[in-house]
């Protein structure tokens, strides 16, 4: 098994107008960008502190039409994205789009789990020779937040396809359990919950890094997104806000309170 497997290792933002997300995530996160070059393809590349962080991409009308909306799409590293494919299958998910190559970068497909979160499953073309980021590094993803349809039964999931291990659980109380995860010895990485009956779809949510989380929500607000949730204190001192883009795409912050 490779080092990567179970671990998020890229995000991508599909949206319905992609200079106005790049505009905002540059104001927001304090990301720059960059035009990947891909082929027939413009595809937008966010960076922090000269690393790429995640991807960007305008949904096409017949995407739309077919009901997509603007959001972020985690990828999760597997040894075989054919076999962890069907592997969803079988257990219940769903296979949005087929195993299919980038060419000189991966092979991926598009799925969800059992109860409608989708993500992607990700295999390099090459192995990345980079040292990952510190789970606290500014303008990085520092946290993978699911809520659920149903998070105790889901958790199992992602355990057998992922090997994901439990870390701490948070009694919540009427919100439930907060159940932390591993994905592969680096310590905790992530939450899952069962969503709240107003919350409409199971749905991935992720934080990136912020060095102070009042500036960072006040320049969400200036940059013409929304505040939905917090600031929030969080165990180990930082706190946390939920957002949405001015498309429509929810995201979340964390960091330090001055």
């Amino acid at each position: 098994m490779t080092p990567s497997h179970g671990k998020f290792v890229w995000y991508e933002l599909m949206t319905t107008d992609a200079k106005a997300a790049e505009t905002f995530y540059r104001d927001v996160a304090g990301w720059g960008a960059k035009n990947s070059a891909m082929p027939g393809m413009d595809y937008t590349l966010f960076t922090a502190g000269g690393v790429d962080v995640g991807g960007l991409f305008a949904l096409s009308k017949e995407v739309l039409a077919a009901g997509a909306r603007p959001a972020w799409v985690g990828y999760v590293a597997v040894d075989d994205v054919d076999a962890a494919a069907a592997q969803v299958r079988a257990a219940g998910g769903a296979v949005h789009r087929g195993p299919d190559d980038i060419p000189g970068v991966g092979r991926f497909a598009m799925v969800a789990d059992p109860q409608g979160a989708a993500f992607a499953l990700f295999k390099p073309a090459q192995a990345d020779q980079r040292s990952p980021a510190a789970p606290d590094q500014p303008g990085h993803f520092g946290w993978h937040e699911l809520y659920a349809g149903d998070g105790p039964s889901v958790f199992a999931f992602y355990a057998k396809l992922f090997g994901w291990k439990k870390g701490e659980a948070m009694d919540m109380g009427p919100a439930g359990v907060y159940q932390m995860f591993d994905a592969g010895g680096g310590g905790m990485i992530g939450g899952i919950m069962t969503k709240p009956p107003q919350m409409p779809v199971p749905a991935w949510t992720f934080y990136i890094n912020s060095t102070g989380i009042d500036a960072a929500a006040a320049r969400v607000k200036a940059a013409g997104g929304q505040i939905i949730n917090g600031p929030n204190e969080v165990p180990g001192g930082n706190w946390i806000v939920m957002g949405i883009d001015p498309q429509g795409a929810q995201f979340a912050l964390v960091g330090p309170r001055a």
